[in-house]
């Protein structure tokens, strides 16, 4: 059985809930979402998300964006 209170964190919008001795994590973070990111040999790292829209948010800041200004120079001159 655990003896330490540990503090889960969302990585978007860094809401925290505690996870006082005795109880499960199951329990505090009900409705929350973790990811679990693979990076190797042994080698995990876990995510933790208060909400679809905190997750949503950190996702979009793992995906490389293209400059608005490189797209616009594709557009046509419609004169």
């Amino acid at each position: 059985m655990r003896n330490q209170r540990t503090v889960f964190t969302c990585h978007s919008c860094g809401k925290g809930v505690e996870c006082s001795p005795g109880k499960l994590p199951c329990e505090v973070l009900k409705g929350w979402l973790t990811v679990s990111h693979w990076k190797g040999l042994g080698s995990v790292e876990h995510y933790n998300f208060c909400s679809f829209s905190c997750l949503k948010s950190w996702v979009d800041t793992q995906i490389p964006r293209v400059p608005e200004v490189f797209l616009e120079s594709f557009k046509e001159d419609k004169k």
